[in-house]
This record gives C-alpha cells, structure tokens and sequence, in this order.
C-alpha cells in the first residue's frame, strides 16, 4: 500500500494555561469535592505542567451572558410570589435577585468562539503542510478533515474549501467523529485513496479544540482529571502515492481493531451547558488490549524475521501514562529501549486527541531520524477502536 508522507505541520494553542492555574480554579470553584484534598497530588501525577488552548482559560470559566432566571420564567415566577403574598416590592427584589445568579454558558455560547477557532488553526495548519510539501492548494485533489469536539455542518471540509481555497473537483472526506485515532485512521486511508490512483494529492487536516470538555460546574474526578490533560492543537500533512524530494515517510501497511461491548468506557456527551467527556476507569484497561493485539499483527507480519526485526521509533497516541508504561511492559524484550520517548515529550504538555500522532511525528522528524529507520504509528478512541501503521523512514 506503500504511500508517502511529508512533514506535518503542528499549530499549538496560544494560549498558554499552566496546571496550577487550573487547580486554583477548581479548589475555588469546588472546595468540598471529595477529591478537593487530593488535588495536588492528581494533577502532579499527569506530568503535565502546562498546555496550550485556541482560547484562554478565562473563556472556559466565565459565565454565560443569561441569568439564574431565563426570560420566559419572569412572569410565572412574579405570579408564584404574588399567589404566596409577596408584596410587589418584595416580588422585585426576589426577582432582581434570581436573575443576578450567573448562568453557565449555553452550548451555543461555549462552541461559537471555539469553532472559529478551529477554522482558523486548521487553515493555517493546511497552508503550513502544503508549504512543507512544496505544494499549492491546486494541486489538492482530496481534502480528509477530522474534528470531533465543535460539531458544526457544513464542517471543516467545507470550511477549508472555501478557506484555501481548493478546487471545485477536490474530493472532500469529513471524519467528525475519528477522535483520538484521526492521525493514524486519517493517513491509512489516505494510503488506500492513493493506492488507488498514485497520482493522487491528499491533504490531512486534525483540528481539535479540547478544551471545550472543559466544564466549570462539573464537580467529579473524572471532569477534573479531563481539566487536566487536554491541549487545544491543529495538524496537517501531505500524503501522496509517489515519493516527493520531501517525503519523510514511507507506509506500508495499516492494522485497524475494535473491541466489541466498549463503546461506553469514553464517550462525548451534549448538555445544557456543552460538550462534555465521559471517561471510565476501566478505558486503560481496553486500550491495553488493543495495543496486545497490535503485538501480535506485528509478530506475525514480520514473522519471517522474529528476531531481528524491531521498530525504531514508536509513534504512539498517549492518552495516558498507564498506556505508555503498559506498551513497554510488554513489549519483547529484545527491543531496543526509548522507543516511545517522543510520545512522552508530546504528552508532557497534554492530550492533544487525534492531533496526537502528528505532533509526536513531527518531534522524531525534528530530531533526525536515519534513513530506513523503522516506524509504528498508533493510536485508540472512543468506541474503543484502535488504528496502526509501520513503514519506513526515507
């Protein structure tokens, strides 16, 4: 299926919002959680000191424009008063002071800004990537796009088409709902596109504002740990079917997995108040059996050569620490050792969801990789479904 892949592009967030400006909120905001003596120790344990937004943190938490008391509710609530023998003056005053109450932000309010923003990082990822490539957006004849937390449509094909813009003939795949595994899914079918026609250009474009998840009145563990490990990042890269003087990459095959009875372990939920992340305990467990099952396609894969043939260098989603230190539990032991130090680096400032994988391959390509090194590409989302690639560095 060989395909090649030229550097990505990696738009950070701007906004820079360290953990410690996180953990003051929640303590101010939820003193009597049940995790609220243990919050410093949680946050230490993410490794994560700081991370970047599309938005600043000051737009998270900040109130929505309503009041404790929705419009339409002024009238019934003035008649209950009056009914309970409330003075007209005594009415005012209740009322004025229902609708002083600070509201959350409506979904509208929340996603508004962030989809913007998602707009506009995922342009200037797009333009980056066709730079790199030594390419315009004419030369674009398929655009994969990838964006699961600002649900809009049209989406940020559509958008990026009228953005770039592309031609009117350029085939436009939207995956919304790809999520964690957008990088890996995203280039494996890229791959099969220009199996198809290796004349073909594919543009990938990842743009994710997690920080939407992040929800102020949402007092569980599992909120405050979502506040803690997500980062806001767009991505995008240049695949086509025949090497470029500025392919990177060379792919050879890809391995798809899902595990059957887990699609509620992490899940994106809508509410009055947005979008927020759902996250069971039970999800590192499931995702190590995806990275088991990996194992075993690439044993037998390169069963031929069980003894010499190893991975080089291991570009693997991070959705956690314990996913990390599971995958080099078990590897064979015969492997080399720091084969997931760029997964770690890119976790060190957060979570950064289908964007990931990029972003850690563009660390390895920062740091110089030899010719013919070999490459694992990996990641797992909700559902729980699991995406790989290996190939060979040019």
């Amino acid at each position: 299926m060989a395909a090649y892949l030229c550097p990505p592009a990696v738009i950070h967030g701007e906004h820079s919002v360290k953990t410690q400006e996180i953990v003051a909120e929640v303590q101010g905001r939820h003193p009597h959680a049940a995790w609220a003596p243990r919050v410093d120790g949680i946050a230490a344990s993410t490794g994560i000191e700081t991370r970047g937004w599309m938005l600043p943190l000051e737009t998270a938490v900040a109130p929505g424009t309503g009041g404790g008391l929705p419009a339409a509710g002024t009238g019934p609530a003035r008649e209950a008063l009056a009914r309970d023998g409330f003075t007209e003056q005594d009415v005012d005053r209740a009322v004025a002071a229902l609708e002083a109450i600070p509201a959350p932000q409506t979904v509208q309010e929340r996603t508004a800004p962030a989809w913007e923003a998602v707009q506009s990082y995922g342009e200037r990822a797009a333009r980056g990537a066709l730079q790199i490539a030594g390419l315009d957006a004419s030369d674009v004849d398929c655009l994969i796009t990838s964006n699961s937390t600002t649900p809009a449509l049209p989406g940020l094909d559509v958008a990026l088409a009228n953005r770039l813009p592309l031609r009117g003939d350029t085939m436009l795949l939207p995956a919304a709902q790809w999520a964690c595994v957008a990088g890996t899914r995203s280039l494996a079918l890229a791959a099969d596109l220009v199996a198809a026609d290796p004349d073909r250009v594919v543009l990938v474009v990842i743009s994710e504002a997690l920080s939407t998840t992040y929800q102020p009145g949402d007092d569980t563990l599992e909120s405050l740990i979502v506040r803690l490990l997500f980062a806001d990042t767009a991505v995008a890269a240049v695949v086509t079917g025949r090497p470029r003087p500025e392919s990177v990459l060379r792919l050879d095959s890809a391995w798809h997995h899902t595990l059957p009875g887990t699609q509620d372990l992490h899940r994106l939920e809508t509410r009055a108040d947005g979008t927020h992340f759902v996250m069971d305990r039970r999800g590192p467990r499931a995702v190590q059996e995806t990275v088991t099952a990996m194992w075993e396609w690439l044993r037998v894969r390169f069963e031929d050569d069980p003894d010499a043939w190893h991975p080089d260098v291991l570009l693997a989603h991070p959705g956690g620490t314990r996913v990390l230190e599971y995958m080099e539990q078990t590897m064979p032991q015969e492997w080399p050792s720091g084969l997931l130090e760029f997964s770690r680096d890119s976790y060190t400032s957060g979570n950064r969801g289908g964007a990931a994988v990029f972003d850690i391959l563009r660390r390895a390509h920062d740091a110089g990789q030899p010719a013919g090194s070999r490459a694992v590409l990996y990641a797992a989302a909700p559902g729980l479904t699991a995406t790989a690639l290996e190939g060979e560095w040019l």
